[in-house]
C-alpha cells in the first residue's frame, strides 16, 4: 500500500466514523441538518429546480451503470481483457452490499418524512443514511479514474468524478430528499469502495481466467468438425476408391448365379441383380438405322446368293482386259 493510499484510507475511515457518531449522538451535525432543511433551498432558488431534477439522474444507479458499462465494454474489446467490466461489477456489488446494509440497519427517515424537529430520525423505517445517489456517483464515475492508463487521464477522470459526486450530493440536499449528513456519509462510503478495489484484484483476475476458459470451451464445443480431404470418414457407406497399380490385375466383380426358375439373383453383399439375358454375336446383328437398313436400295444391285458371278461382271472383265 502506497503512502498516499494509506492516508486517504485513514482519513476516509475517520470521516465515516465521525459522521455516524455525530448523527447517533444528535450532535451539532444533526442541528446543521435541520437548519439546512428548514432553509428549504428549493424554495430559495426555484429557477434551478428543473435542471437539478434531471442532473440528479447522474447519480442514479441504473442509467449511470448502463452508460459507464457501455464505455468499459468498448475498452474491453479494444484491450482484449475483461478487467474493466469486472472492476465495475465488483465495485457496484461491494457498494450495494455495504451501503444497503447500513441503510437498513440505521433506518433513518428523510427530511420530507421527519417526525420531530431536532431529532436524528434514526431507527425508523427509512433508508436514506447514507445517500445512495451520492455513493453511487462516487463509485460509478470514480471507476473511470481507477481504470485510467495514463497519469493525465487519471487526473482528468478524477476531476470529472469529483464534480459529479459533489454536484449529485448537493442536489439531493437542494431537493430536500437527503440530510446533509447523509451526503457526507455517502461520499465517504463511495471512496472506501474505490480504495478497497486493489485488494480485490487477485479475485478479479481469477474470475477473468475462469470466464475466458469457459468461453473457449463453449466455442470449441460449437465449432464444426473439419474432415481432411482425401480420407474416408469412419462410418460412412462410401469411400474414395483405390487406384490399381500397373502390375496389379484388375479385380473382377463377382456375379451372382441365377438358378433356373428364378427371376433375379443376389450378389454376395445382398444387392439384387437382374437375370442373365442371351446376347447375339456382333456378326449376326443387322445394322439398323432409324429409317431402316444402312444400305440404300439400288436397281442394278443383285444379291450375292442368287448370282455371285453374272454376265455383266464377265463382260466388264473382258472389256477391261481387251481395252
Amino acid at each position: 500500500m502506497t503512502r498516499t493510499r494509506f492516508w486517504l484510507l485513514g482519513t476516509t475511515l475517520a470521516v465515516y466514523a465521525a459522521t455516524v457518531i455525530g448523527v447517533l449522538t444528535t450532535s451539532w451535525l444533526v442541528k446543521l441538518d435541520w437548519q439546512v432543511m428548514l432553509f428549504r433551498p428549493y424554495k430559495q432558488w426555484p429557477e434551478f429546480h428543473t435542471f437539478l431534477d434531471y442532473f440528479v439522474v447522474m447519480g442514479q444507479r441504473g442509467p449511470t451503470a448502463v452508460a459507464v458499462a457501455a464505455w468499459l465494454g468498448w475498452c474491453c474489446h479494444r484491450q482484449r481483457t475483461l478487467r474493466p467490466l469486472l472492476a465495475l461489477g465488483t465495485s457496484l456489488l461491494l457498494l450495494n452490499s455495504t451501503v444497503g446494509a447500513v441503510k437498513i440497519g440505521f433506518g433513518r427517515l428523510g427530511p420530507h418524512y421527519a417526525t420531530t424537529v431536532g431529532s436524528n430520525e434514526m431507527w425508523h423505517t427509512g433508508d436514506i443514511f447514507p445517500s445512495g445517489h451520492t455513493a453511487n456517483a462516487v463509485v460509478t464515475w470514480g471507476i473511470l479514474a481507477y481504470l485510467a492508463t495514463t497519469p493525465v487521464a487519471r487526473r482528468v477522470a478524477s476531476l470529472i468524478a469529483a464534480g459529479f459526486a459533489f454536484g449529485v450530493g448537493m442536489t439531493t440536499v437542494y431537493l430536500g430528499t437527503h440530510w446533509l449528513s447523509d451526503v457526507v456519509l455517502g461520499w465517504a462510503a463511495g471512496v472506501l469502495v474505490l480504495l478497497a478495489l486493489p485488494w480485490l484484484e487477485p479475485a478479479m483476475a481469477r474470475a477473468e481466467m475462469l470466464l475466458l476458459t469457459l468461453w473457449h470451451r463453449l466455442r470449441e464445443s460449437r465449432a464444426p468438425v473439419s474432415v481432411p480431404s482425401g480420407r474416408p470418414v469412419a462410418g460412412t457407406p462410401l469411400a474414395t476408391p483405390r487406384t490399381a497399380r500397373d502390375d496389379e490385375l484388375p479385380a473382377r466383380e463377382t456375379v451372382a448365379v441365377v438358378r433356373p426358375g428364378t427371376a433375379t439373383g443376389r450378389s454376395p453383399d445382398g444387392r439384387p441383380l437382374h437375370p442373365v439375358r442371351q446376347h447375339t454375336v456382333r456378326s449376326e446383328r443387322t445394322p439398323v438405322t432409324p429409317v431402316g437398313s444402312r444400305r440404300p436400295p439400288h436397281a442394278d444391285r443383285v444379291p450375292r446368293a442368287t448370282a455371285p458371278f453374272g454376265p455383266s461382271g464377265a463382260s466388264r472383265g473382258r472389256t477391261a482386259t481387251g481395252g
